[in-house]
């Protein structure tokens, strides 16, 4: 004989815990909203009404999901942009440059003092370049040397220098660094004073 609960006669209630459909029974809402037993038209109506809210929080899920995969696309597509046209504004701004090099070269009778004009508003033209994309020049005569910024080749007995440079300094720069953004593009090559 079978109770019931399902079992077999004389085995007592079933355990939650041993049971996992027991227990998913077991915490649905037990609350008014249960049907009587026998009152199938309001079990479907409470089965209808589940389905529903399952169906409107799958169809939420699947668009979080696609919102979500959109979000990455498009991040993907500005990283692949940026990265291909990054330097677009800089080169746009050498344009200049190069074109002032090339009227240079379009001269026929060029004289020293001409080729100096050409060379120092063309100069102007980079520094202005360099400012605009935030490409700072490094220039450290006389300072302290800082192995972040300067690249040591050699060094000088610092009273041999002129004039004479304190220990630990730079004497000499022989190729001006850049920093890109507060960035090293590329060290100063410098020469330095004796500790």
């Amino acid at each position: 004989m079978i109770d019931e609960q399902g079992s077999g006669a004389g085995a007592g209630p079933r355990n939650p815990q041993q049971d996992p459909a027991a227990a998913a029974a077991s915490t649905l809402d037990t609350g008014a909203n249960t049907p009587p037993p026998g009152d199938d038209s309001a079990a479907a109506g409470r089965i209808a009404e589940l389905e529903a809210r399952c169906e409107e929080l799958n169809d939420r899920y699947l668009r979080a999901v696609a919102e979500t995969e959109n979000v990455r696309r498009r991040g993907q597509e500005e990283v692949t942009k940026a990265n291909k046209y990054g330097i677009e504004s800089f080169a746009e701004s050498l344009l200049p440059v190069r074109d002032s090099l090339e009227l240079a070269l379009r001269s026929d009778a060029p004289s020293v003092e001409n080729i100096r004009e050409g060379v120092e508003t063309t100069l102007r033209l980079l520094a202005t370049v360099f400012e605009r994309n935030k490409l700072i020049e490094i220039d450290p005569a006389g300072q302290k040397f800082d192995p972040n910024l300067h690249q040591a080749i050699s060094t000088v007995p610092g009273d041999s220098a002129d004039p004479p440079a304190a220990p630990n300094h730079v004497v000499t720069v022989l190729q001006k660094g850049y920093l890109i953004n507060d960035r090293v593009l590329r060290p100063a090559l410098v020469i330095v004073a004796q500790g």
